[in-house]
């Protein structure tokens, strides 16, 4: 009998060593080496993988003669997804969609799987067929080629995805698979980089797009060792607040595409709905202008948007003033007030200041500088910014206002959601036609500048 083979994982980086550790010398996290079976003790197996099924043998060629297909990528209706792959799904390609549990990924994927035009298998390893009808009934579609497994075993899973031949498989979720290959527990660490490894060879080989739903620790990262990351082709992000109806698509990785796009939804009682125009959902509608609030001119990947950003200012009750920031960084917000304290001689080193970005979005363009200083000096001063004001600038040490990039886009989508003026860098007006917009352009230099245009 064959002696059964343990080894030691870190839960947090994934690294191994033949003993126990403390101290992990990869990520320098303490107590995280579990001991885990890597290989059945009995006799010595035949490891049936994907690649024993599928004939093809890899061989070197020239770059020169790769032939690529008519079809690269799979355009869905969800235009928001298209926006973060990069124009639609790259056949072969390996996803990983990563959430909060509760925050909508099985809903995404599956309103995904019912809107394909091509053959579908849905893998779930936490929901039964019943339960995955009631689910579709809910978001009220219907396709006659979206084909639906409870199974947790890749073995079985690849049995039936050779007699099915999907165009599309997605997998929920990657910490409910295991392969017969190792002994441990599914989720651990050992586990999910077997998996994600089959699951690999199998996109790569049948040149199949899959889909990997994957489960978030408490501190956001991605559950299971950093390696699941390296393996993919693509890591979306499906972040949100639960007492918000607004869900977020981000790109953290992606092989094929740009990594700053992001997708915005809606949930609904009837699942997910898309939002192409997020500008006038982000804007407060309030009946009278109130100080404290400023609208700025950002960009997430290559779609303008504006924002409304917020801010309170208050005589601090106790010795020591609070600095609070939801969706911006707070070491950014305390340079923006050192800035307008040193260069500008406003007071808030005894104030108490509150920053937040409306609609429970995390923004860091920096040419969001310019309409959170205008929105504390508003409401320190208690003067409001009109509501046909939005403006768009980075703010320097020095208090000059620095140029940002793609200024025309930004005009051109304040211009579009009907504002009359917008303040922007100096520096951003050479090459600019003033003449083609019909929003009122203010350049300025200094945030001296800003205070005599805007609050005289």
């Amino acid at each position: 009998m064959a002696k059964v083979k343990k080894q030691f994982f870190c839960n947090n980086c994934g690294a191994s060593s033949p003993k126990w550790v403390g101290k992990c010398p990869a990520c320098n996290e303490w107590n995280t080496y579990v001991e885990e079976i890597l290989v059945k003790g009995d006799k010595k197996e035949e490891r049936r993988t994907w690649r024993d099924t599928n004939q093809r043998k890899a061989a070197p060629i020239l770059i020169q003669e790769v032939k690529t297909g008519d079809t690269q990528r799979i355009v869905t209706t969800d235009e928001e997804l298209n926006r973060v792959l990069g124009g639609g799904i790259v056949t072969g390609s390996l996803v990983l969609i990563g959430g909060q549990p509760g925050i909508g990924k099985s809903t995404l994927m599956l309103q995904i799987a019912l809107q394909l035009s091509v053959k579908v298998l849905y893998v779930s390893g936490e929901e039964s067929e019943e339960q995955i009808k009631m689910r579709t009934e809910r978001i009220g579609m219907n396709n006659n080629q979206c084909y639906v497994m409870t199974e947790t075993n890749t073995q079985n899973i690849f049995k039936h995805f050779k007699d099915l031949k999907p165009g599309v498989m997605v997998v929920d979720s990657i910490q409910t698979l295991s392969s017969p290959h190792l002994d441990s527990t599914p989720g651990s660490v050992s586990q999910i980089r077997e998996c994600a490894g089959e699951l690999q060879r199998l996109a790569k080989e049948t040149n199949t797009p899959v889909f990997i739903i994957g489960h978030i620790t408490k501190d956001g990262s991605i559950a299971g060792p950093k390696l699941l990351e390296h393996i993919v082709d693509t890591v979306l992000q499906f972040e949100g607040d639960h007492h918000h109806t607004y869900r977020i698509l981000r790109t953290i990785k992606n092989r094929f595409g740009s990594t700053s796009e992001m997708g915005i939804y809606e949930m609904r009682g009837t699942g997910l709905e898309q939002i192409s125009n997020p500008s006038e959902l982000l804007l407060s509608q309030k009946e009278e202008e109130l100080s404290g609030s400023a609208v700025a001119a950002t960009i997430e990947g290559l779609r303008p948007m504006l924002i409304e950003t917020q801010a309170l200012v208050s005589t601090a009750v106790y010795g020591t003033p609070q600095r609070s920031a939801t969706g911006f960084d707070l070491r950014r917000l305390s340079m923006l007030l050192a800035v307008l304290e040193k260069r500008c001689g406003f007071k808030f080193g005894m104030t108490d200041v509150f920053l937040n970005i409306a609609g429970g979005i995390k923004v860091d363009d920096p040419a969001i500088d310019l309409a959170i200083v205008s929105a504390l000096i508003s409401s320190l001063q208690d003067i409001a910014i009109p509501s046909d004001v939005c403006l768009a600038g980075e703010i320097g040490l020095s208090g000059e206002i620095r140029a940002v990039n793609r200024i025309d886009q930004r005009i051109r989508e304040a211009d579009r959601l009907g504002f009359k003026h917008i303040f922007i860098s100096k520096y951003n007006v050479k090459g600019l036609d003033l003449d083609s917009f019909s929003i009122k352009i203010h350049a300025i230099g200094k945030v001296e500048e800003l205070y005599e245009q805007l609050f005289s």
